[in-house]
């Protein structure tokens, strides 16, 4: 297991719809304990294939950040079936880092998803898993936390973003 780089905005590969994954076998097994390693260490509660440059529909969840192996979800071709209810609370992302900002996304959610050896399941998640869950498809799906803000938001954001990509 390692742990892998965290691709930064604005790397094209955070901008990629990622392709569903159809091989389950060992070298899936290793990117998911790979990046596992690597959400637990940043440390964040969420991490998308495409956040270690793979273009891969694959992410995965824990809200303990490692304290409880119990909460980890890997989420393979993971699709959101149903959504209800909003709520606003700030976010961030390990891909743009120093930046939060808060954004509306459903309080409940069913998500349809595989497993690491491809067995489906389908779940329902409230609250804070159901952004972390929200936020990781967006990844899938070539859009970042930053898309969902308007007016003041979004133009704070992207004043923010200015400055990040001039000090680096």
């Amino acid at each position: 297991m390692a742990v892998l780089p965290i691709r930064l905005y604005p790397d094209p590969v955070l901008r990629v719809r990622c392709p569903e994954v159809v091989d389950f076998n060992q070298e899936l097994s290793s990117l998911i304990d790979d990046m596992v390693d690597t959400m637990h260490a940043a440390p964040g509660i969420g991490l998308a294939a495409p956040q270690v440059g793979v273009e891969k529909r694959l992410a995965v969840v824990d809200l303990s950040v490692g304290d409880d192996p119990e909460q980890l979800l890997v989420l393979v071709n993971p699709q959101i079936c149903s959504t209800a209810g909003s709520w606003i609370e700030e976010e961030g992302c390990l891909s743009i880092p120093e930046l939060n900002e808060k954004v509306t996304r459903p309080l409940d959610i069913v998500v349809k998803a595989q497993s690491a050896s491809g067995e489906p399941f389908e779940f329902p998640a409230s609250e804070w898993l159901a952004r972390a869950i929200c936020h990781e498809v967006d990844h899938l799906d070539g859009v970042l936390f930053i898309d969902h803000l308007r007016g003041l938001r979004r133009e704070r954001a992207k004043r923010s973003l200015k400055r990040l990509l001039r000090s680096a």
